[in-house]
């Protein structure tokens, strides 16, 4: 025995290590546990995986943030309603730039895809029964750049007058039914639903679906910058899947309260839970925005007609 050393210190080491080794033991069951649930329940850790993507898409944009409201489908619902209203009472006609990204039937995101866009509503008549018509200019992506695009419901029988680019394909313009093999490939929708008119209608019939679902969550931002308009941001986030056919785990919309028009409608599906990236984000389901809109600008027939010098359309 060490000079000033007591008999109780040994068994005191003794008890500090039997300590430990419990607190291991312990630790180490805890740790066991856990691996054993997770194993047995994949979907928890998807579900909570998902919760935490979603959760961190709606901070990064709304945490800071001094006008932030929670709302219900209902709200949402009269907001798109009054939209759509103000709309059926103004909306003429207007241009944009119109940027689209689509994830096909089969699955596959396609490409983001720029357009100007040049729309006269049915709402130019008095009785709201005037003919849509569209005419498209690609811009992006670049092997689209250039091709036009022109339908209207009582123009050309109801087919799309399409000028491509290529050495060849330029030649000729293209006749196709909107609803064909041709036109819709790779697209979700027929030219016949573009538009935002289009767009604020489907809003309202997807809030309908969704408008008792309790699985909803729905912020609304003030005075949110969208390309230097002062908007409003709606998000919509569901915390578990829903049988309907719109689906979605989150969407976002944005709104122009000041001039009624729908700028921005994107949806996200859900994340796969055999997916080796953990943090991958939601994956994109459909993205339609109308940037620098213009409405009202006086269109008129030479707008939507395959003869105008400026458009370059084959003379046959």
């Amino acid at each position: 025995m060490e000079p000033g050393q007591t008999s109780d210190q040994p068994r005191t080491r003794f008890g500090t290590l039997k300590r430990v080794a419990l607190i291991g033991s312990l630790l180490a069951t805890v740790i066991l546990f856990v691996i054993l649930f997770l194993y047995w329940n994949p979907g928890a850790a998807a579900n909570q995986q998902h919760e935490a993507s979603v959760a961190a898409a709606v901070d990064s944009t709304l945490l800071g943030e001094d006008q932030v409201e929670s709302l219900t489908m209902a709200d949402v619902i009269k907001r798109a309603r009054d939209i759509r209203q103000s709309m059926s009472e103004s909306l003429h006609d207007y241009t944009a730039t119109f940027v689209k990204q689509e994830r096909d039937a089969s699955g596959v995101l396609g490409e983001e895809t720029a357009m100007q866009l040049k729309v006269q509503t049915p709402f130019r008549a008095s009785d709201g029964q005037a003919a849509k018509r569209v005419f498209l200019r690609f811009v992006a992506p670049k092997a689209l750049e250039g091709r036009k695009v022109i339908w209207g419901e009582d123009l050309y029988d109801g087919k799309m007058g399409v000028h491509e680019v290529g050495m060849l394909l330029s030649l000729k313009t293209i006749w196709l039914d909107p609803t064909g093999m041709l036109a819709m490939q790779g697209q979700r929708y027929p030219i016949s639903e573009i538009g935002m008119v289009k767009l604020i209608e489907k809003l309202i019939e997807r809030g309908q679906e969704d408008l008792n679902d309790p699985d909803l969550t729905i912020t609304l931002k003030q005075d949110h910058d969208f390309y230097g308009t002062k908007a409003e941001l709606l998000q919509v986030v569901r915390s578990r899947p829903s049988k309907g056919s719109n689906d979605f785990s989150m969407a976002e919309i944005v709104l122009d309260p000041s001039r009624k028009l729908i700028l921005q409608y994107r949806s996200f599906g859900w994340e796969d839970s055999e997916s080796e990236n953990a943090n991958a984000d939601p994956p994109l389901l459909e993205s339609y925005t109308y940037k620098d809109v213009k409405t009202n600008v006086g269109l008129s027939d030479i707008d939507f007609d395959v003869k105008n010098p400026d458009y370059g359309y084959p003379a046959f």
